[in-house]
């Protein structure tokens, strides 16, 4: 279809075009990779066979989703990537705040503009890139913030009463509307702002202020959360998890050829420093094996985990050690030295929580 010649309402009924869900969207989307044999999370490693599945599960069955895991394993990327299932192009009234479906409208705007429009109602095209909305939970976020609230300055500037609808600030999640929404770190969101997402799970409704709205958002939700959250800075309220239809745990590399690709494929370099630096396939092993030996060891915190951001960060540091030794000595080519793995210390210090306790104990019980 040709959105490009359909700009009125009138034109957009008269063609192929057929409203649905951003549910059933990207079910129907993911049913077309899976036939073609495409993965729709590509640049994902390690969990082919693990958290793929189960979010293609989970967004078949039309599920909002709640990431699960530790710190660094691409919980916010495989939201993002979820952008990619979603139509291209979808229509709205052209003006709307929260992308209204010209079929089916939602707020008092689209629906003022298509009484007096009719079928001459003017119409957008908006990209899957403009439906997709982020919040990272802070102790600070607001129902006013998410949801929405009375706008002063638009009732004086329009000569409205705080009675009128088109007052209403709209938050970022009517804002998101007929897209895809995730809020990160939910445990730190605090309990009675997760109480005011219990409605818009439920039965899609929001309410603001006094107003009498009954608004069904069309939203996929998304949460990530980190188990060490759930006894250190907060917890998911219960009511909350149950409205979640499916979580998925989230995990780290598995083994070092899978956890050594991720890195290779997320390590910035610099087009010189490619060209001026070879390393060795054994350094690079060794450099994953920091993060596999931490992870197992018993005086690293498990619960704190080590970030697949550890070894990304080091691989970078070891190859600057070794070309700001090529360049104080002025060579124009080297290669990794074990010396060189001394420069990975900074990128390491910062991403382990050591568990000081045991550590200690263990001290005193040799020196005595």
């Amino acid at each position: 279809m040709n959105h490009s010649k359909i700009k009125t309402l009138g034109q957009l009924k008269a063609s192929v075009y057929q409203s649905k869900s951003v549910k059933q969207e990207l079910r129907d989307n993911l049913i077309g990779f899976i036939q073609r044999k495409e993965n729709p999370f590509s640049g994902i490693l390690g969990y082919e066979d693990t958290v793929i599945p189960d979010t293609e599960r989970a967004l078949l069955s039309r599920h909002n989703i709640l990431f699960l895991g530790l710190r660094g394993q691409a919980k916010t990327r495989m939201a993002r990537q979820m952008v990619e299932l979603l139509d291209e192009y979808v229509p709205i009234v052209a003006g709307s705040e929260i992308n209204d479906d010209p079929i089916h409208p939602l707020s008092r705007f689209a629906k003022d503009q298509i009484a007096e429009h009719g079928d001459e109602t003017p119409i957008q095209w908006i990209h899957r890139e403009e439906r997709y909305g982020e919040k990272l939970a802070t102790p600070d976020v607001s129902v006013a913030d998410l949801i929405g609230d009375i706008d002063p300055i638009k009732a004086a500037n329009m000569k409205l009463s705080f009675a009128d609808e088109k007052v209403i600030h709209y938050g970022i999640i009517p804002r998101s509307n007929r897209g895809i929404f995730v809020i990160n770190e939910l445990p730190d969101l605090q309990a009675r702002i997760q109480v005011a997402l219990f409605n818009i799970l439920q039965e899609g409704d929001i309410q603001i202020r006094g107003f009498k709205i009954r608004m069904p958002l069309d939203i996929l939700f998304v949460f990530t959360a980190n188990p060490e959250d759930y006894t250190n800075r907060g917890s998911i309220v219960t009511p909350l998890k149950d409205r979640i239809e499916s979580q998925i745990l989230t995990h780290y590399p598995k083994d070092i050829d899978t956890s050594l690709a991720i890195t290779e494929q997320e390590a910035h370099l610099l087009p010189e420093q490619i060209g001026r630096v070879t390393i060795s396939d054994l350094v690079k092993r060794l450099v994953e094996q920091v993060a596999f030996e931490a992870r197992s060891h018993e005086y690293v915190d498990k619960k704190s985990g080590v970030s697949a951001r550890l070894t990304i960060a080091a691989f970078e540091n070891m190859v600057s050690a070794a070309e700001r030794r090529a360049i104080i000595h002025h060579q124009d080519n080297t290669q990794v030295w074990i010396s060189d793995l001394a420069g990975i210390i900074p990128a390491i210090t910062g991403k382990i929580e050591l568990l000081y306790e045991g550590f200690f104990y263990n001290i005193f019980r040799i020196r005595k």
